[in-house]
């Protein structure tokens, strides 16, 4: 790899960085679709490399997330537990699955996902909080399904999490966006480790995009405490139309 490459690539990792920072994902969700139009990664590649970028990401939004909005300790471990015994099901399921299929499968779940956020901007939900509706031992069957998706896709998992916790459990969308990333931090760890096992990581190009996002990631939970709530939902759900888009465009 030439400095200019390098160069291009840590500047790649500073805007997907930002971006994990904004809607607590750790950038990954729009990493794997622009490493699969800008580089012609297969599915499983793009996947890989993206969560090396996506681990150091997600550790650092959640500590951002957490000295702004202290997370429960209870509520963390039990998202945290389930999604990292599901995720290593769901990873070694990944890696054995064809790259097309896969694709659609994860182009299907971004739309889908975001049509449902889109059509909670057009209701009024009773407004959420730090305290949860429903008992905390619910959050362990929520974590054991996006854990399963997140090893599945690479990522995914927080972004299933994010608007169940604002619809279902009643929570705000920064509270749930850092919940969702102490749900992410051990699956994503554990899925990085068996795509690496399988070959399915580039090293060479993810290095540089990790070093970018964790120099940029803080910005983003900056901007994410600063927008109004109804905004950040709103951006939250034309992002995952535009990844949707990305990928779309290699099926």
């Amino acid at each position: 790899m030439s400095l200019i490459d390098f160069a291009l690539n840590l500047i790649l990792g500073v805007i997907l960085g930002t971006l994990g920072g904004l809607f607590g994902i750790g950038g990954g969700l729009i990493a794997i679709p622009a490493l699969g139009v800008l580089f012609g990664l297969d599915q499983q590649l793009a996947q890989g490399t993206a969560l090396v970028m996506v681990v150091p990401n997600v550790l650092l939004a959640l500590w951002r997330y957490h000295q702004r909005n202290r997370i429960d300790l209870r509520y963390a471990l039990t998202l945290a537990t389930s999604s990292f015994l599901f995720a290593i099901l769901g990873a070694g399921w990944a890696v054995t699955l064809d790259a097309e299929r896969m694709r659609i499968g994860f182009v299907a779940f971004l739309v889908a996902l975001a049509l449902y956020n889109l059509t909670r901007l057009y209701f009024r939900p009773a407004a959420g909080g730090t305290d949860l509706r429903h008992p905390w031992p619910w959050l362990a069957l929520l974590g054991s399904g996006a854990g399963l998706l997140g090893g599945l896709f690479g990522v995914g998992g927080a972004v299933l999490a994010t608007p169940v916790l604002t619809s279902v459990f009643g929570a705000t969308q920064v509270v749930a966006q850092g919940l969702s990333l102490a749900l992410a931090a051990p699956s994503t760890a554990v899925t990085l480790v068996t795509y690496g096992v399988h070959g399915h990581v580039d090293w060479l190009l993810a290095l540089p995009l990790a070093i970018g996002g964790l120099l940029s990631i803080s910005l983003g939970v900056r901007f994410a405490h600063a927008l109004p709530e109804r905004t950040l939902r709103a951006l939250f759900a034309g992002f995952l139309l535009l990844c949707a888009l990305l990928l779309g465009l290699r099926v």
